[in-house]
């Protein structure tokens, strides 16, 4: 299945982090969220992705331009018959990426209507990029597939802002977790499956948010179902969350690794 992943916003919130490339291109460890993204996806046998673009766009067309380059040792040779020779490998060479410009200010609803060209009468994936899970993908498309609506939306657990502590009736602390996953409620984490009948839900108005209007429509026509997913999922929206991030990678506890 195609995988269409938004990467197009400002990232107001995290400019602290760094305010010269796109919020998809900071880093975990020595490659970006959005590449962390690609590789869950890949895990599952999806490899075909279209990156919608706004922001700095063309500093993600630059990183996948020279891909090669980054990730394999190689000789170059200068002059008339000038050459490239790589000698290692990277493990994405069954990758196939589009990358769309979907325009500066537009919203994720036009983004998504502006990659309607690519997307065959099938069913796709579509996220953000920003966020890491350790959700079974292919579990979620086997969700999707059995109720036949229109689109499935993830909603997991959202993660704790506060160490969370569990007493006996003596009041004794007999458990505490720093910063646990929330034990009730669910929002939105993205990772979504839709039908292509997702896109008669949209328009090409610039402003429209896909959360908004056209989620509220599908609501309306019972159209919207809910994968419940209990584990991992963490966005970097912010300083802290790329510090936490990283930390969990460096430490090797990423639990949205297996690649």
């Amino acid at each position: 299945m195609k995988v269409v992943i938004l990467a197009g916003g400002y990232g107001t919130r995290i400019r602290d982090v760094a305010d010269d490339i796109p919020k998809p291109m900071i880093p975990i460890g020595s490659f970006p969220i959005l590449w962390h993204i690609m590789k869950i996806y890949s895990y599952f046998g999806h490899n075909e992705f279209i990156i919608c673009l706004g922001y700095k766009g063309q500093v993600i067309k630059d990183f996948f331009l020279n891909y090669e380059a980054y990730t394999r040792d190689f000789t170059i040779s200068f002059g008339n018959k000038s050459e490239i020779i790589y000698h290692s490998k990277h493990d994405e060479f069954d990758w196939k990426v589009t990358l769309v410009d979907t325009g500066l200010n537009s919203m994720t609803g036009h983004r998504i209507s502006r990659i309607r060209n690519y997307i065959n009468d099938e069913n796709f994936l579509l996220t953000y990029g920003d966020g890491v899970s350790d959700i079974d993908v292919n579990k979620s498309i086997e969700y999707h597939n059995s109720h036949g609506k229109i689109l499935t939306v993830t909603g997991v657990r959202p993660p704790g802002r506060f160490g969370e502590m569990v007493s006996d009736s003596m009041g004794r602390v007999i458990e505490f977790n720093e910063k646990p996953q929330a034990t009730a409620g669910r929002i939105s984490g993205g990772f979504f499956v839709a039908n292509n009948k997702l896109f008669d839900y949209l328009s090409n108005d610039e402003n429209l948010v896909f959360e908004q209007k056209p989620i509220y429509d599908l609501v309306s026509s019972r159209e919207l179902m809910v994968y419940e997913h209990d584990g991992f999922w963490q966005p970097m929206d912010t300083s802290r969350e790329y510090n936490l991030l990283n930390s969990l990678y460096n430490n090797g506890k990423a639990p949205w690794i297996r690649y």
